[in-house]
């Protein structure tokens, strides 16, 4: 009997842990939410007169726009950007501390690098500007995150808090949930895996928080409640992130290589131009950037002229770009390149091309 009693008071323990732990569960979840939404709510700007001032505003050219960020001590102004030119063979310009644009060519693509002004801890709330600064570098195909090397991670993290409470999701996938609002009709919940950090009840919670009282949701991952409140906002940016380490010629090699073994870390020294060469091919890659050349029949390939596409592009997009009409009035295209079995290859609208595919559209 006593051991029966032991067992059933252990028992009624564990279910009472287990309660108490699904309870903090939902209320986190919530306080989440509620979190979000009076961020939010905080950093929308005012609408009186005297909120107004003068903005950053950049008209975007060439085919990716990159954003440099970071604090005003790191030299990322005088210091990279002078190098990158330099390197590049870019027209000399005076360096200001206003968001300068600086357009250069690398693989056949022109890109606009954007040198915006040293942000400040608190950026987001808008100390220093930050957050017309922050607002230019959501327009970005790519964020360049200048760090110095021989101050840790103190930078990194507080730049990342920045950017992460303006709704800027860093080296991110959109979250692959399924998600409408209705009129009516209630809160129809549905996931395709198993989920172990949202269950119906607390979907349920926070979308309440958000008045949102019917709704279609489907969890296609198995995804955080602040993944599914990021969804329910809306406005977020997910968009890839160079970090990159300069000053690496003022540690030792052994912290040079802790840091350039970090995900998606790059270490430079701008004063001594080391490792730049590695910075442009990296940031190539996550431009993800594909060169197309045309070829008109009986003449060879134009390589002084490509069209710039995003890796994934299909003949369709090419079409797209060359003329409006030109996919209605596509019979075949002749690809040579790498996306091809054989060159040339007669293929159609949905073929994917690749880097540096040559393409010959035929008309009917």
């Amino acid at each position: 009997m006593e051991q029966l009693g032991a067992a059933l008071c252990l028992a009624v323990v564990k279910i009472c842990w287990v309660c108490v732990i699904a309870a903090t569960e939902y209320h986190l979840g919530l306080l989440k939410a509620k979190l979000a939404k009076y961020r939010a709510q905080l950093l929308e700007p005012s609408k009186s007169p005297a909120a107004k001032g003068e903005g950053f505003d950049v008209m975007k050219s060439g085919d990716a726009r990159v954003a440099l960020i970071g604090f005003p001590s790191v030299g990322k102004v005088s210091e990279c950007l002078w190098s990158l030119c330099l390197q590049l063979g870019c027209p000399a310009k005076s360096v200001q501390l206003s968001i300068l644009p600086f357009p250069f060519q690398y693989k056949g693509a022109n890109i606009q690098l954007l040198d915006l002004p040293g942000i400040i801890e608190g950026a987001a709330q808008g100390k220093g500007r930050g957050r017309q600064v922050i607002a230019v570098a959501r327009t970005a195909d790519v964020v360049i995150m200048m760090l110095d090397a021989t101050k840790g991670e103190v930078q990194r993290a507080l730049l990342e808090k920045e950017l992460e409470s303006v709704g800027i999701r860093l080296n991110k996938s959109k979250p692959n949930i399924y998600f409408k609002p209705k009129k009516g009709g209630g809160i129809s919940f549905n996931s395709t895996v198993t989920l172990t950090q949202c269950s119906e009840k607390l979907v349920q919670l926070i979308l309440h928080e958000y008045k949102i009282f019917n709704a279609e949701v489907l969890f296609r991952e198995d995804c955080s409640p602040d993944e599914f409140i990021d969804v329910i906002v809306g406005n977020r940016v997910y968009m890839p992130c160079l970090y990159v380490y300069n000053k690496i010629d003022q540690i030792s090699m052994e912290e040079v290589d802790r840091l350039a073994r970090r995900p998606h870390s790059v270490v430079i020294s701008c004063g001594m131009k080391l490792n730049l060469d590695y910075l442009l091919e990296k940031l190539w890659e996550y431009l993800a950037l594909t060169c197309i050349y045309t070829k008109k029949r009986g003449q060879r390939p134009d390589f002084t002229d490509a069209i710039i596409l995003r890796k994934g592009a299909s003949v369709e997009h090419v079409c797209h770009r060359i003329h409006r009409s030109l996919a209605s009035q596509f019979k075949y295209a002749l690809v040579w390149g790498t996306s091809t079995k054989y060159s040339p290859q007669r293929v159609g609208l949905t073929h994917m091309m690749e880097h540096e595919d040559v393409i010959q559209i035929v008309k009917k």
